[in-house]
């Protein structure tokens, strides 16, 4: 797929998340060619102005492309399979990030011989340090797939699962940002009700979840065991982590993890 020539690269969806993709890959070495599909008129040529590179309609964008990037919603991605598919060349690698779309339905649509991968990224793919979870379809080759971790390693970090877990993979990072933002917002209500003005509250918090995830990841050490060694007994963490079992919290955690991989189960229909 790659060769010695450029490889070209088509982003079908010129959202928050398209825009993210096409300028991961555009930091790779070699530089791809990549072109972006965008059917708003408005956001098209703001994306041909910001990122340099030719927007155009998805069955331009996908003729003599090595790679195939599906970044349209969930609902609309068939419809656009069914408008391009034919247009894939057998060998290219499919990239899709619709929920719930399982690889086997996308390789149903396009050519055979069309490498099938689905990945699901996360928002902090937009500043490179989000987490992406892929899973190859069944008749995607090793190459194929050493491709698509490559090319989504140029916005965080990438793991590989089987498609099985990709609900779970969405109830954990998928959706997981969100759960630190839900956080950051009760701290931040709480510093308030504590008499903190808003924004010390708000720097505050952000200090502090930004300083213990840099912790967390560069110590090396396990959560439980960071956790620890900050409750001293019968010192204020102590009395806040009892009022967070009170409330049963870790399992509540658990419930809300299960409820968002069963909602995509539903979406998937599987």
């Amino acid at each position: 797929m790659e060769g010695t020539r450029t490889m070209r690269i088509a982003v079908l969806g010129g959202g928050v998340m398209g825009e993210t993709l096409a300028l991961g890959l555009l930091r790779l070495d070699p530089r791809p060619e990549v072109v972006v599909a965008e059917k708003r008129e408005e956001r098209a040529g703001e994306l041909a102005r910001q990122l340099g590179v030719e927007v155009c309609s998805p069955t331009v964008a996908v003729r003599g492309s090595d790679v195939v990037v599906l970044v349209v919603k969930p609902q609309d991605t068939m419809t656009l399979l069914a408008e391009v598919g034919s247009d894939i060349a057998p060998g290219a690698l499919v990239i899709s990030i619709a929920a719930g779309i399982r690889t086997d339905a996308i390789e149903a649509a396009v050519n055979s011989g069309v490498n099938v991968v689905r990945a699901m990224p996360n928002t902090p793919a937009r500043i490179g340090q989000g987490l992406t979870g892929l899973s190859a379809g069944v008749n995607c080759s090793a190459d194929a797939l050493a491709l698509a971790h490559r090319l989504m390693s140029s916005v965080g970090m990438v793991v590989t699962v089987p498609e099985h877990l990709q609900d779970a993979v969405t109830a954990v990072s998928g959706s997981g940002p969100a759960y630190l933002f839900f956080l950051a917002e009760a701290m931040t209500n709480a510093g308030i009700e504590l008499g903190i003005d808003p924004d010390t509250a708000a720097a505050m918090v952000r200090q502090t979840l930004l300083g213990a995830a840099m912790l967390l990841d560069e110590s090396g050490e396990p959560a439980e065991d960071l956790r620890r060694k900050v409750t001293s007994p019968g010192g204020t963490t102590a009395a806040a982590i009892a009022a967070l079992e009170s409330h049963e919290v870790a399992g509540h955690i658990v419930a809300a993890l299960t409820a968002a991989r069963d909602r995509s189960r539903e979406l998937s229909g599987s």
